[in-house]
């Protein structure tokens, strides 16, 4: 077994070899522990390749409910998410991204617990569920109402079973200096960390603008939150220097979920399609096992069109 712990396992090989381990004794089989993953928000993994081994293969995709928000908003909604989840089902996905701003307005337990069904029945994971907060405020109402909001849906990713939320930092507020902002969104996210553990949930925050608009800025807040149940969802359409995919490569080793546009605008502000292959190269590089979610934004009708970006996605991840 000399070098075993650098060899890329496939599932099988690795089954059996663990098996041989178990059976050869108490102390032929022990394992890593969490605290031995470090600060790596993504957990252990059990036998970790060389850097010349790690590749994007065997990543699961995910849709996020947000490419079908024409469809699904509305006086009278063309879709409902049970709509989107059979779709997500139609199109061989591993799992679904059921985005917070498509539930109803009353959303109870029960309604939950129902979605849930209906995505296993259909042989999905949830993926992830997304929140639209603003950390941005100083101490006070409005404030409190932005940590409880994420609360409420910390709660119900646990019964939704899934294992993350995306969160945006937020925006500074007229008078407050950034220095004021920076503190008063970490101190946010740390205490929604804190409750988002006790329920097993991961908080992913986004690059989404304002302080998180660039690989600095997101870091400068990222390493501040000092947790286990928090990481970065790195959105491929949200950075716009000169080199977007050297932008991502900056902070994708701490990614936790990852979300996919079909296309990038870098500073010359011409649009351009996205470079799969090249973001699957850059995943494989940053050892990123999650979830890649494809989040459609562009005109074209979205069932078709994310019917068709999501092969081409998988064949780049599969070469």
């Amino acid at each position: 077994m000399d070098g075993f712990d650098r060899l890329s396992l496939d599932r099988r090989t690795w089954l059996a070899r663990t098996t041989s381990l178990f059976a050869a004794g108490p102390l032929a089989c022990a394992l890593p522990t969490l605290a031995s993953a470090g600060n790596d928000p993504r957990g252990v993994s059990l036998f970790e390749p060389s850097l010349s081994a790690r590749s994007a293969k065997g990543i699961k995709f995910s849709l996020a409910a947000y490419s079908y928000r024409d469809l699904l908003t509305g006086a009278s909604p063309a879709l409902t998410l049970d709509d989107f989840v059979d779709d997500c089902a139609k199109f061989g996905l591993q799992g679904t991204e059921l985005t917070s701003y498509y539930f109803p307005s009353d959303v109870d337990d029960a309604y939950l617990v129902k979605l849930r069904s209906r995505c296993f029945r259909s042989g999905l994971d949830v993926s992830g569920t997304a929140v639209g907060n603003d950390f941005g405020f100083a101490e006070g109402s409005a404030r409190q109402a932005e940590i409880e909001s994420v609360h409420r849906w910390i709660d119900r990713a646990l019964l939704l079973g899934a294992p993350v939320i995306r969160i945006f930092a937020g925006h500074a507020k007229p008078g407050d200096t950034p220095e004021k902002t920076h503190q008063a969104i970490v101190s946010a996210i740390r205490e929604c960390c804190e409750y988002a553990g006790s329920r097993g949930i991961h908080l992913a925050l986004e690059n989404h603008g304002g302080p998180t608009a660039t690989p600095d800025g997101l870091l400068a807040i990222a390493r501040e939150i000092d947790s286990p149940w928090f990481g970065i969802n790195l959105d491929t359409g949200n950075f716009h220097g000169d080199d977007v995919y050297a932008e991502l490569a900056q902070v994708a080793d701490r990614a936790i979920n990852v979300q996919v546009k079909v296309a990038i605008t870098p500073s010359s502000g011409v649009k351009e399609p996205t470079d799969y292959r090249r973001l699957a190269d850059l995943l494989g590089q940053a050892n990123y096992r999650g979830y890649v979610v494809l989040e459609y934004e562009e005109n074209e009708e979205p069932r078709g069109a994310c019917e068709r970006h999501l092969e081409s996605l998988r064949d780049a991840f599969d070469r």
